[in-house]
């Protein structure tokens, strides 16, 4: 119960420093959202900024807004009228989670086979080449791999949807986009963490009563491996569930990604500290939770 009550302290204290910062640094930031529209006038720019609070202080802004949010107010859209934040993303979020399982689904098994591979056969010409393909894959930006999968199978063979979220279909290129990295990152650990344990004397003497190498690989090496990759799911699930922000914006597609940077292209303050606020509750609460399970598959842990 003790542990419960700080992890729920600690998401909450994280949210709010979250929410603090981003909403003071945006604020810091000369103008606003109405400052040099040339289409409104100067009358119907002082009502908007009297409307949404924009005239007073700093001080009184962010009094409202943290009040606003111990109600659970996210507050308004200043771009998306007669809209509020939560309406926005919670009507996004289940788009961002959607999306981002399936990537994770993809990318934990990818990781795995291409990890444990390229360990056991790291002195072979396969290990170099999976190696390599690790390190593609963590180098280069998923705008780049997705704008590859799009000419190739949306462009050229004209057999998957580049774009919009209208049906399955839709989903294959962005979660296939979207996995990559965190299938290479993955691969990458459990390389490092596998090539660790089979120089270990115990797996030595397992090969040497004759025991058979993948029972040895996956019975007990990768028994010892998985403890890292539990330590980097958390970050990894958070950052996939809430959506890549480019994948989504190079596909179109209506998530939480796709309105943040739409929200930083208008300046729109309350959907974009809405959207950091739910990105980094789902992160804190991830992490709390994977610490949980960390302590429960190692007890010697404090």
């Amino acid at each position: 119960m003790q542990y419960f009550l700080k992890g729920i302290l600690k998401i909450l204290l994280t949210t709010f420093l979250v929410a603090s910062i981003t909403f003071i640094l945006l604020h810091l930031i000369p103008g606003n959202p109405f400052t040099g529209n040339k289409s409104l006038p100067p009358e119907i720019v002082l009502n908007l900024e009297k409307k949404y609070h924009l005239n007073e202080s700093i001080y009184t802004q962010y009094f409202l807004y943290i009040k606003g949010l111990t109600h659970g107010d996210l507050g308004p859209s200043l771009k998306y009228v007669n809209r509020s934040v939560s309406e926005i993303l919670f009507a996004a979020l289940p788009i961002s989670i959607t999306l981002g399982l399936i990537a994770l689904i993809i990318a934990v098994p990818t990781g795995l086979i291409f990890g444990i591979a390229s360990a056991v056969y790291s002195k072979k010409l396969l290990g170099s080449f999976l190696i390599t393909l690790i390190t593609l894959g963590i180098s280069v930006p998923n705008f780049l791999i997705g704008a590859l999968l799009i000419n190739i199978f949306g462009l050229r063979l004209k057999i998957l949807p580049v774009a919009l979220y209208e049906s399955p279909l839709h989903l294959i290129l962005p979660t296939i986009t979207l996995s990559f990295l965190p299938a290479a990152y993955i691969a990458r650990i459990i390389r490092t963490q596998m090539l660790e344990q089979l120089s270990e004397e115990y797996i030595k003497t397992a090969i040497s009563k004759g025991l058979p190498k993948w029972q040895i690989i996956f019975k007990h090496a990768l028994k010892n491996c998985l403890i890292s990759l539990i330590t980097i799911l958390g970050p990894i699930i958070a950052i996939l569930i809430t959506g890549s922000f480019v994948v989504e914006y190079l596909f179109s597609i209506p998530g939480m990604g796709r309105y943040f940077i739409t929200a930083f292209t208008n300046r729109d303050y309350f959907l974009i500290t809405g959207t950091a606020i739910i990105f980094s509750f789902i992160l804190a609460t991830l992490n709390v939770t994977i610490d949980f399970l960390y302590k429960r598959i190692d007890p010697r842990i404090t």
